[in-house]
């Protein structure tokens, strides 16, 4: 089939590519798995994610309901392949507050050495998905 199996590129690229539609379809479903079970505890467990955030902020329900909405869609429009640069931009607009104001807040404020390192894993695998995010929204998927 066009577009499938290994072809090794000369001057465009220089890479070798793998194409198969599989691949895509797995890597869209363990991308966004994250983001459908995390979205729905958002509505399940709200209270839990009200007080992980800082009390600082207002609204909080609000907040983490609007979230969820957001990822749910995120993660859908990846998932399903239509219009996953949006869905991309819909994760990361989502991750980046997140990140930043639940985990970042967290290593900043952590109590122990070992609570800041449990949240800089956090932050860091928030900036490793916003990133996978932002290619997503840049590149789409197949």
């Amino acid at each position: 089939m066009a577009g499938e199996g290994l072809a090794i590129t000369g001057a465009r690229t220089n890479d070798v590519e793998l194409f198969h539609p599989a691949i895509s379809v797995a890597g869209r479903l363990m991308f966004t798995l994250i983001f459908f079970l995390s979205g729905v505890t958002h509505f399940t467990r709200m209270d839990e994610y009200v007080a992980l955030m800082p009390a600082a902020i207002p609204m909080r329900g609000f907040w983490v309901a609007i979230s969820a909405a957001v990822e749910l869609a995120g993660a859908t429009l990846v998932a399903t392949n239509m219009y996953p640069r949006l869905g991309g931009w819909l994760i990361a607009i989502f991750l980046v507050p997140v990140t930043i104001t639940v985990h970042g807040v967290g290593i900043a404020t952590a109590p122990d050495a070992q609570t800041a390192a449990i949240q800089t894993s956090f932050f860091l695998k928030g900036v490793a998905m916003t990133g996978a995010a932002l290619l997503i929204s840049q590149l789409g998927v197949r």
